[in-house]
């Protein structure tokens, strides 16, 4: 897996944080009906079986339009999103949608949306607790709160689901170097370039406080 399929950006989770981070609302006080999963209409965005079932969804709901912010399809953007969160509680591109949004509001339930950002990272957590996706986007979206530690123990807990996988390894480095925390950095730094990750952005930054050898 890699971000590229969430979001323009290879390290989205990061990015985003960091360039949205001076419009981060508070986050609220959370309350959060439990999710009701409908089989026949929706399901687990990872299998290949559920995502058979997403053409209403992403024809009617969660379009390009919708996608990119731009419009809703069936009034406010985040009620389209949000429909599109009840039926595949663990879409990940419509989890990184609601998030911008409600960065891009200043709040942390986007007008048109039941739920807030909260719930519905929640709810898909719950819903799906081994999927390192919805975690890495969701520390993505912790850091453009500020909430670095509750970042970071979703980031962590994505490279433990895929410790293979390349983009968890070089988010969660980037994170340590921002806590000057430069042992773990160096070794996710390593395991990232390892898996072959292409941008040399977190060997830079370690390298520039004196924290790298190759």
């Amino acid at each position: 897996m890699t971000f590229a399929s969430l979001a323009p950006s290879a390290v989205f989770a990061i990015t985003f944080a960091v360039t949205l981070v001076l419009a981060a609302p508070a986050r609220a006080a959370f309350d959060c009906p439990p999710l009701v999963v409908n089989n026949v209409t929706g399901g687990d965005y990872t299998n290949a079986t559920d995502r058979e079932r997403l053409g209403v969804v992403e024809q009617f709901h969660f379009t390009p339009q919708v996608e990119r912010l731009e419009r809703g399809e069936s009034g406010h953007i985040g009620g389209d999103i949000g429909y599109t969160l009840e039926h595949f509680a663990n879409h990940h591109r419509a989890l990184a949608a609601i998030a911008r949004l409600a960065l891009r509001e200043k709040t942390s339930k986007p007008k048109g949306a039941k739920h807030s950002v909260d719930c519905y990272f929640d709810r898909a957590i719950r819903y799906r607790p081994d999927d390192a996706r919805v975690r890495a986007i969701f520390g993505g979206y912790l850091l453009a709160l500020g909430q670095d530690a509750a970042a970071l123990s979703q980031l962590e807990e994505a490279a433990r689901i895929e410790p293979n996988n390349a983009t968890n390894q070089y988010n969660l480095g980037l994170l340590y170097v921002r806590q000057k925390d430069y042992d773990k950095a160096r070794t996710a730094a390593k395991q990232a370039y390892q898996l072959g990750f292409p941008l040399p952005g977190l060997k830079s930054k370690l390298a520039a406080a004196g924290q790298w050898k190759d």
